[in-house]
C-alpha cells in the first residue's frame, strides 16, 4: 500500500458573486477553455511522465453550501494515495472529518477541516476517467 499522504493539488474553487459572468470573464481575458465544471488544467505525473494528471479551477455562487461548515470564500482540493488510510489517521489524530468518503468514477473525495475552520476536499483522483469528462484542457 501507498503511504497516504497528500501529493499535490487537485483543485481551487472559488465563491463568486456571479459565477457564470466570471467564468466568461477567464475564458475571454485569460483564455481559459471552459468545462461544466470550471476549467482543467493537465499536467505530467512528476514519477510517471507519460502520465497525465488534472487540476480543477472552479466557481460556486456565494451562497453554496458546498465548502460548510467553514465560512471562506475558497476551500483547496488536495490529491492523495490512499485515502482510507489517510482519513483513518486523520480521524486518529483528532482532525475534524466533515463526510464520509463517497465514490464517483473519476475519484474518491471526503472533506475535513483545518485548524483554522478552511474545509479542504481531498481527492484520490481516477484520471483516465476525469480525462474522459473533462474534455478540453488548459495546457
Amino acid at each position: 500500500m501507498k503511504k497516504p499522504k497528500v501529493i499535490g493539488i487537485g483543485g481551487i474553487f472559488l465563491k463568486s458573486k456571479r459565477p457564470e459572468v466570471l467564468k466568461q470573464w477567464y475564458r475571454d481575458e485569460l483564455g481559459f477553455n471552459l468545462n461544466p465544471y470550471g476549467s482543467s488544467f493537465e499536467f505530467r505525473n512528476a514519477h510517471r511522465p507519460d502520465e497525465t494528471n488534472y487540476f480543477l479551477w472552479s466557481l460556486f455562487p456565494n451562497d453554496t453550501d458546498y465548502f460548510n461548515p467553514s465560512k471562506k470564500n475558497f476551500m483547496i482540493n488536495y490529491r492523495v494515495q490512499s485515502i482510507e488510510a489517510l482519513v483513518d489517521q486523520l480521524r486518529n489524530r483528532g482532525i475534524k472529518i466533515i463526510d464520509d468518503i463517497v465514490s464517483y468514477p473519476y475519484g474518491k473525495f471526503i472533506h475535513i477541516l483545518d485548524p483554522e475552520g478552511n474545509a479542504i476536499e481531498l481527492w484520490e483522483a481516477n484520471d483516465a476517467f476525469f480525462h474522459k469528462m473533462m474534455g478540453t484542457t488548459n495546457k
